[in-house]
């Protein structure tokens, strides 16, 4: 059975093929760049083919026209179903669902919630019906895996009201990423999927951590947006709210501004004044770029606090993981983070940290009390295994 996963976002459309049987990608690739100039697409296929071109993509139809154009010269265009990455599910969604006119209508009604996500989900969603209208369609949501937080970390505290009237409260995001690794990290210790007690760190541009109790999310660092939590390539993290009323009184800037701000031009970008990537801001700070090494710094530092926050919400942890490009890449990183830990019970071995090394690890010493993992995100593997198990049910059509 093969399962096309889809990831559309503003002026993207991301595409992996799945062979189910084996779980293993046979293709992938995306169209960029859609409704704008010099729109691209790359391609690649099992066994290392892979192909890069200039497309006409006007529109997220066009894009998904192409692929399908793509997939069936390659022999791929058999999909059992399709399964739809959506960033926002607010309460209504707490799992996976086979997309109905209905479901369609909630992901709108909850597109208030993410103006910048589900919009260009919903365009996806409804073109990918139209190219291929004989499977079934799933939506597989962010923010569901962390719908099993308890109250005290959901709500906000402000007037009750606002979360009654409005849904005014903390949802997190990442979730196919945490729930992925949490399980992996599971059977790397020899237990269950939901017998895993720890930390998931997904750092990469974007980064939120999760606190993960019995295999079910129990806290996360992102809230109602993605703008929470700690700092990223270029988002802020947590402030004092403070701030944005000091900046519209004092410096005159519009709401508009603000938001810009703290999502597109702070984190690693603003402090350090060189980029979001890390890889950038490190060579810079090697080279003796004060601010480049304070954006380090204060990254390293604020997903520390998490951590330990985290420690303190579960009173224990087998394991803490690094997923992400940074999280899976940069030992450098994680060696800032993680050894002021040791006296915690996270003791890194600077053998097994190195930068270089791929795949599912472990580089914690051999005596560490709390386990280091360092596992690749598969997001879109599990968005295929929701879609599948949905098309498998007796619910199905």
């Amino acid at each position: 059975m093969q399962i096309l996963v889809l990831n559309c976002g503003s002026s993207s459309v991301k595409y992996n093929l799945f062979e189910m049987d084996t779980e293993r990608e046979v293709a992938g690739g995306m169209v960029e760049r859609i409704g704008e100039v010099g729109p691209r697409a790359t391609h690649r296929w099992e066994g290392g083919g892979s192909a890069r071109a200039a497309v006409e993509a006007a529109d997220h139809g066009a894009a998904l026209l192409h692929i399908r154009e793509v997939l069936h010269a390659h022999g791929g265009d058999g999909a059992a179903a399709v399964g739809h990455r959506v960033v926002h599910g607010g309460e209504r969604f707490v799992q996976s669902a086979l997309i109905t006119p209905r479901v369609e209508q909630g992901i709108e009604e909850c597109a208030e919630l993410a103006p910048l996500h589900n919009p260009p989900n919903l365009v996806g969603i409804r073109a990918a019906r139209q190219f291929f209208p004989q499977v079934p369609h799933v939506a597989v949501f962010d923010t569901a895996f962390h719908q099993s937080m308890p109250e005290r970390a959901f709500l906000y505290p402000l007037p009750y009201e606002l979360y009654q009237e409005k849904r005014i409260r903390r949802y997190g995001f990442h979730g196919t990423s945490h729930r992925y690794v949490a399980g992996r990290a599971a059977r790397l210790l020899g237990r269950q999927s939901d017998d895993f007690t720890g930390i998931t760190c997904h750092l990469g541009n974007g980064c939120s951590l999760a606190a993960i109790e019995d295999g079910r999310s129990v806290d996360t660092s992102m809230g109602l947006t993605p703008l929470e939590g700690v700092m990223m390539g270029t988002r802020s993290g947590d402030i004092d709210p403070a701030i944005v009323f000091h900046l519209a009184a004092h410096e005159g800037q519009s709401l508009a501004q603000i938001d810009q701000l703290l999502n597109r031009h702070s984190g690693l970008l603003g402090v350090s004044g060189v980029s979001n990537d890390l890889r950038q801001v490190q060579q810079a700070a090697a080279a003796g770029e004060r601010r480049a090494e304070l954006a380090l710094e204060l990254y390293a530092y604020r997903v520390r606090k998490y951590i330990g926050a985290y420690l303190a919400v579960l009173g224990r942890a087998e394991a803490v993981v690094f997923a992400g490009g940074v999280g899976e890449h940069s030992g450098q990183m994680r060696r800032r983070i993680l050894e002021p830990l040791a006296g915690l019970g996270l003791v890194l071995d600077p053998e097994l940290n190195q930068d270089g090394l791929r795949g599912e690890r472990e580089i914690s010493a051999a005596a560490s009390p709390v386990k280091l993992l360092v596992i690749p995100t598969n997001e879109e593997l599990v968005i295929a295994r929701d879609t599948r198990d949905i098309l498998l049910s007796p619910a199905a059509p």
